[in-house]
């Protein structure tokens, strides 16, 4: 055992968590009306708590046992070979058992933002249990326990396709298939509290460099570059947001400035290991722009409410960053290099990004058709408009002033 890569991996671990509990717990919670406030917060740590007793059952196992192309075995199901003896890599085993499912946690909880204010609490704790199993581990396992996609040697650093890709194309179909807030999108309203959502925004990119430097799974040099490259894309994607929306609009909001901050952390977690700093501005700028644009597009032109923009965010971004690093990753760019061309490698990242893509839509589909045939997808036409989900699904309100 290597007591540095330990010591790293577990301050990347809380870093991890720290990101979805309380940063993006914080951060939605800003973006909707302050009488879904609470609703966000509790669909957040219900999601937490889910996913880590899933993790533990079998969702570790489906992900990171066996030698299948497809899926994992049920040999780890509830953890039974892990002990204190065991190791991945030069790390304990359980050290990564809770390393990766910080990642299970946000996940699912990344698409919390297409479905507020207007789901039933009851719908996320079934989607979250099928989700993870149907959707999550498969991914997981062709990506980066040794499956197919794997053994195609594609590119996926701290979680681009697994991830991003995953949860953005979750986020479209459930917000498709949920049906859009009343009044959308013609009524606008804006977040109750920009503050909240900045404070659980930069919590978020604290916490990205355990994500993305944590990945590499030791205290090295890799994760040093991978650090690097994470703060140059957000702030890079922050900045380029910003120009847009001050241009287009006339002044810089913060909410604007936050969400391409956000973009640029999806959009260079992918890519974080692989390249270098020019890389990383190159990130930063495309996913400011694409991002941004991509937002009114699936707003007005699709007219598909994904209300706090995942898969125009997350989703692009995470696809973006996965399709460019086989470009990204050359010496000419200053990356660490490609063993194949870059034709091989960014087509071997087209078919990765295309499958997982395909997973994620496929199986979320299907589990919102059978959350809509059982408990029922969305609240209440009086919740909703109403008192709100805070009052109607949780007896609580966010302020008593």
């Amino acid at each position: 055992m290597n007591y540095a890569n330990t010591a790293w991996i577990l301050t990347s671990t809380a870093l991890v968590l720290f990101m979805t509990l309380p940063g993006l717990a914080l951060f939605y919670a800003g973006l909707v009306k302050s009488k879904n406030s609470i609703s966000v917060l509790a669909q957040c740590l219900v999601i937490a708590v889910l996913a880590s007793v899933v993790w533990f059952v079998v969702g570790y196992s489906l992900s990171f046992s066996g030698d299948g192309l497809f899926i994992g075995n049920l040999d780890k199901m509830f953890l039974k070979t892990v002990g204190l003896e065991s190791l991945t890599g030069d790390i304990p085993e359980t050290l990564f058992v809770m390393f990766q499912m910080t990642f299970a946690i946000i996940t699912p909880g990344l698409i919390v933002g297409a479905f507020v204010e207007r789901i039933k609490f009851s719908a996320v704790v079934m989607f979250t249990v099928l989700w993870i199993i149907l959707v999550y581990a498969p991914a997981t396992h062709w990506v980066w326990g040794g499956g197919w996609l794997a053994k195609m040697g594609v590119f996926d650093f701290a979680g681009g396709l697994v991830v991003h890709t995953t949860a953005g194309i979750s986020a479209l179909v459930i917000s498709y298939c949920l049906g859009a807030r009343k009044g959308f999108p013609k009524t606008f309203s804006p977040p109750h509290s920009p503050v909240l959502a900045m404070i659980g925004a930069c919590m978020l990119w604290v916490g990205w460099f355990g994500f993305n430097a944590g990945s590499a799974l030791a205290a090295n040099a890799n994760a040093g570059m991978a650090m690097l490259v994470t703060h140059i894309s957000a702030a890079t994607a922050t900045l380029t947001w910003m120009f847009i929306d001050w241009i287009k609009n006339g002044k810089p909001g913060l909410v604007g400035m936050i969400t391409g901050m956000i973009a640029g952390l999806a959009t260079v977690t992918p890519a974080s290991g692989f390249i270098g700093p020019m890389g990383a501005i190159v990130l930063g700028l495309l996913s400011g722009f694409i991002c941004y644009y991509c937002v009114g597009f699936i707003k007005f032109k699709l007219k598909i409410d994904d209300s706090l923009d995942v898969f125009a965010v997350h989703g692009v971004g995470g696809m973006l960053g996965t399709l460019l690093v086989g470009i990204l990753a050359t010496a000419s760019f200053g990356g660490l290099g490609l063993e194949k061309t870059v034709a091989e490698q960014t087509m071997t990242q087209v078919i990765g990004v295309l499958s997982v893509a395909a997973l994620s839509f496929v199986g979320t589909f299907i589990i919102v058709k059978i959350i809509q045939a059982t408990v029922g997808l969305r609240v209440s036409e009086e919740e909703e408009v109403g008192e709100g989900l805070d009052f109607g699904s949780h007896g609580e309100s966010s302020y008593n002033l």
